[in-house]
């Protein structure tokens, strides 16, 4: 079997980490993010890919660069979160999992822009790793349809166990299995990171919008000047508010007036507090008549 680096830092990376040494390849050394301090204590917390390795007896390393020291002959990437240097390409090869079907959505956050833009599909490629942000040839793609209500948490475990497959697969018979990459072909798009601000729930918007931006997890609305963090949620009752006059953001029942149709709350996780459902929080927090979230 083929002597590897693997290269992780998230959870969904532990996936492949487990199949590969499972498949009985050498992994060698396992490359992560440094422990941060995370906790009321500030604790250090190491990744959840370290923790894997710690566990399996694979040694660890946070610098990238040891990779080059670490004999092996190939280099697997999944969810690493850092762009990695060429000198270390130049001496290691490397092939990526990454969570979209190329060239559309390159960059960190595949998953979250494929819900947000309201694709009906995503995949996984394999792909040879180069210098520049997802942009090598790829050895193996496989699509994955984007279900109704999906959200980003779910949907990217399900590729994380396609992508685990997928590289198992390839390299069942070493390199030699690997095969020759084409070109990625189309238009590129990129998936920024997601920032805080564009999880806001702006209720001017139209509903369908804001109920991808729950899906893809830490939403959020106000009221009363707290932050309520909105968990699940589903598109209203297209009927519920047939001849009413309401502002977007006005509560009724369960469901919240947007610009365009009505958006269902299911779960809620005010300020500091647990997550509770919808009609729990609003029988504690009385909205009165004519009050709305977010202002």
């Amino acid at each position: 079997m083929t002597r590897l680096a693997f290269l992780g830092t998230p959870e969904v990376a532990v996936v492949a980490l487990r199949a590969l040494r499972g498949a009985g390849h050498d992994v060698a050394l396992v490359v992560t993010a440094p422990d941060r301090r995370r906790g009321r204590g500030s604790a250090l917390v190491p990744t959840p890919v370290k923790l894997c390795a710690l566990e399996l007896g694979i040694p660890v390393s946070s610098r990238v660069a040891d990779v080059v020291e670490a004999g092996v002959e190939l280099g697997v990437v999944v969810a690493y979160g850092t762009l990695i240097p060429a000198e270390v390409l130049e001496q290691v090869p490397m092939v990526n999992v990454h969570f979209s079907l190329l060239p559309r959505w390159r960059g960190a956050a595949p998953v979250e822009r494929a819900i947000l833009a309201g694709d009906d599909k995503t995949g996984v490629c394999l792909m040879a790793l180069e210098k520049t942000l997802d942009t090598g040839p790829v050895y193996a793609r496989v699509e994955v349809p984007i279900l109704a209500g999906q959200t980003a948490a779910e949907l990217r475990l399900v590729l994380a166990d396609i992508g685990a497959d997928l590289v198992v697969q390839r390299l069942a018979g070493g390199l030699a299995t690997l095969g020759t990459p084409v070109p990625q072909q189309g238009e590129p798009l990129y998936a920024s990171k997601i920032d805080r601000n564009e999880l806001h729930l702006d209720w001017r918007r139209p509903a369908i919008e804001l109920e991808r931006l729950v899906r893809v997890g830490r939403a959020w609305t106000t009221f009363r000047g707290r932050r309520l963090i909105v968990e699940r949620a589903r598109l209203g009752n297209p009927g519920a508010l047939e001849g009413a006059r309401a502002e977007p953001g006005t509560v009724v029942g369960d469901e919240v007036v947007c610009r365009a149709g009505t958006l269902e709350l299911l779960e809620v996780r005010p300020e500091g507090r647990a997550a509770q459902s919808f009609e729990a929080w609003r029988h504690g927090a009385r909205p009165e008549a004519g009050e709305r979230l977010g202002d």
